[in-house]
């Protein structure tokens, strides 16, 4: 089958290749036929070194098709059954998912570092344990998620982590109070979705701060108030809250110099919360003088901070009463063969969000 394949990270282009075979299917297993896949920046950041992952890998893991196999032991799900992909499933057994922090789930993580493909030259891997630039993967029963029948594809795949992602941000982890003010630091589709999510929960003012023209005139259609570029930032918290500082600022950029400005542009006493994901050795550096005097709550929100499950049914009852926009988050569709150009325009940032029809 074709897939999109990374030789090494740090490469730039990925290999359109015809000889790639799904494995490992067995007990407990099932077969997707990948109908969509959403180009997230994790891939990017994977394929660059900034997340670790093993290689040659098949990037993807937002993804939605149909089930073609079901393995011995699997009787929730059948042949034809249309699902999303969930790169983090919880086993339900673990202390975290008994107190109810299923998003915190280890399991998923163990299969990332096991082969799920395979070539006539070797091994594949599949980023985060899925990989779906490709047109059949393998992977656990519990990472497949049913879908209704009114919910495309391409919309499926997107909820399976961007969007899930940034309207838990700030419903889940924030909890954004009505009349606050708002600040989102970094406006592809995830910070496109927690500027939806902090609309949703009644933000006042809701400021969106990116380089890119284009996002800052996306992010306007979203919800933002207002749009602004990195280094307009603080003439907007001096206008929009008299210099005190955003009551709640994201950051979903992943690196230690947008947060440190998050930081910084956050009210004392105010809530920053950390969504981007950022590499181990990008250090954030706090005093400890500041930490105390401030009483600023620094809040990581890792897939929307609370049950992925819940998540995605809240997303698509929020999808389907029109409370948000999912369907421009899709800004391109385009065939396999053409996803390097798709990578490009994340990397220049020319694009929210790339789903790939397959």
């Amino acid at each position: 089958m074709r897939a999109a394949v990374l030789h090494e990270i740090g490469q730039d282009k990925l290999e359109v290749l015809d000889d790639v075979e799904a494995v490992g299917f067995g007990p407990g297993k099932v077969k997707i036929r990948v109908r969509a896949t959403g180009l997230c920046h994790s891939d990017v950041s994977a394929m660059n070194g900034v997340l670790p992952q093993p290689a040659p890998f098949i990037p993807g893991h937002e993804g939605a098709g149909e089930i073609l196999e079901v393995g011995d032991g699997v009787s929730h799900l059948t042949a034809g059954q249309r699902v999303l992909v969930c790169w983090l499933p919880a086993c339900g057994a673990c202390p975290a998912c008994k107190r109810g922090q299923t998003q915190l789930c280890l399991a998923g993580f163990m299969n990332a570092g096991t082969p799920n493909f395979k070539r006539p030259g070797g091994d594949v891997f599949g980023f985060a344990g899925t990989g779906t630039f490709t047109e059949e993967v393998v992977v656990d029963a519990g990472c497949a998620v049913p879908i209704p029948d009114d919910v495309p594809f391409d919309i499926a795949a997107l909820i399976g982590c961007g969007v899930t992602t940034g309207l838990g941000a700030a419903i889940n982890t924030a909890d954004v109070k009505a009349g606050s003010s708002v600040a989102v630091i970094g406006c592809g589709g995830v910070g496109i979705s927690a500027i939806q999510g902090a609309r949703l929960k009644g933000a006042a003012q809701i400021v969106a701060v990116d380089p890119v023209a284009s996002r800052r005139a996306a992010a306007l259609t979203f919800g933002a108030t207002e749009a602004v570029s990195p280094d307009e930032l603080a003439d907007a918290k001096q206008r929009v809250t008299a210099g005190e500082g955003f009551d709640y600022v994201f950051e979903v950029v992943g690196k230690s110099v947008t947060a440190r400005t998050a930081y910084e542009t956050t009210r004392r006493g105010g809530t920053l919360v950390v969504v981007g994901a950022g590499a181990m050795d990008d250090n954030l550096q706090l005093n400890m003088f500041e930490l105390f005097f401030d009483e600023k709550r620094i809040l990581p929100s890792m897939y929307g901070g609370g049950d992925v499950l819940q998540s995605y049914e809240r997303a698509i009852a929020l999808w389907r009463a029109g409370r948000i926009d999912l369907e421009s988050l899709i800004t391109h569709r385009v065939p396999l063969a053409e996803i390097n150009e798709a990578l490009d325009q994340m990397r220049t940032g020319a694009a929210l969000r790339t789903c790939i029809e397959l």
